[in-house]
């Protein structure tokens, strides 16, 4: 350990140590940043808590550093205070071609291929990957455009997906629709929203429903809404977008994540976890069977909302779900 480094752990010097960070990251000596990381990892051992610093280099080896430094921190205890999960953060500026070398044949490695082909990438080889997501790792045609998180040196943003102008939206009196007893739905919804509800300060209400959409508001307590169609690859961005989001104040989860909640939701509608894994046919089509709408009743906008009602009309089948969180 450098005499410089080891007087600032010594000192638990978290402002000299974040400096030394920056600093070691313009000279790009990635070595030595992963020295920083490990000798701030191991100060809890003498009562020092340095892990805010153990995260920086962390998450700064994964987001700067050449494939053979940035694998190194997948398993780091560390990078769950990070701005976002490693696995996300490493697949920003990093083709899957710099990475496949470095990674364990593990889950951690699989949701990096997974980010990566999210990113455009195409992945080879897939089938080799460890089993931890079981969906296509190429997005199909059907499928939208997933928003991504963005990675910059000290912060991230998460942008969620555009929603139709407010001027095409009609407003309805909903239905007072009959519930239906739809478990499996229900736990899919709110596995959307986990982070939120959890760890944050969000809450979900979810419906099913016989009728139309309008009758799984009513059946959700709303009296009269303000509703704008969306199209499938639309529906599927707000759920990918909310499975991958940790709402306010939760961690979050990243976008292969979100993708695999926003099928798993799909597959609950149809009726159709008991088949699981679903192909890339059937979840098309599935998608492409549902009426979407994203719904408001005036309520005021929140940073992070999920608020979606679809029909079936095969089945003559409806669900809604309101699920919001906030600072």
């Amino acid at each position: 350990m450098s005499s410089n480094l080891d007087e600032l752990i010594t000192r638990a010097d978290l402002d000299g140590l974040i400096r030394l960070i920056d600093a070691t990251c313009a000279h790009r000596d990635w070595p030595h940043l992963h020295e920083i990381s490990n000798a701030c990892r191991a100060a809890v051992h003498s009562g020092r808590q340095l892990w805010p610093a153990a995260t920086l280099a962390d998450y700064r080896l994964a987001l700067q550093a050449p494939a053979a430094w940035a694998t190194k921190v997948l398993r780091s205890e560390a990078s769950r205070f990070s701005l976002g999960p490693l696995t996300e953060v490493i697949a920003q500026n990093h083709s899957w071609h710099e990475l496949v070398d470095h990674l364990p044949h593990e889950p951690q490695s699989t949701f990096v291929a997974y980010e990566c082909a999210l990113r455009g990438q195409i992945i080879t080889e897939a089938d080799a990957l460890f089993p931890a997501l079981e969906i296509p790792i190429q997005c199909a045609q059907w499928e939208p455009t997933y928003q991504l998180a963005q990675y910059t040196e000290n912060e991230a943003t998460f942008p969620s997906p555009p929603l139709p102008d407010t001027s095409i939206a009609q407003r309805f009196a909903t239905t007072a629709g009959r519930q239906c007893d739809e478990q499996k739905i229900s736990q899919a919804a709110h596995q959307l929203v986990e982070a939120w509800t959890t760890q944050s300060n969000g809450r979900c209400e979810t419906v099913s429903s016989s009728g139309d959409a309008l009758c799984a508001l009513g059946a959700l307590g709303i009296r009269s809404a303000n509703l704008r169609h969306i199209t499938s690859d639309i529906a599927m961005a707000w759920m990918a977008w909310a499975g991958s989001s940790g709402g306010a104040h939760g961690r979050r989860r990243g976008a292969a994540t979100g993708r695999f909640s926003a099928w798993w939701m799909l597959a609950a509608l149809d009726r159709s976890l008991e088949s699981w894994p679903i192909s890339t046919l059937q979840a098309g089509e599935i998608a492409a069977r549902w009426t979407w709408l994203w719904w408001d009743a005036n309520e005021p906008e929140t940073g992070w909302q999920l608020q979606l009602a679809g029909h079936n009309a095969q089945t003559n089948q409806s669900w809604a779900i309101s699920a919001r969180d906030a600072q």
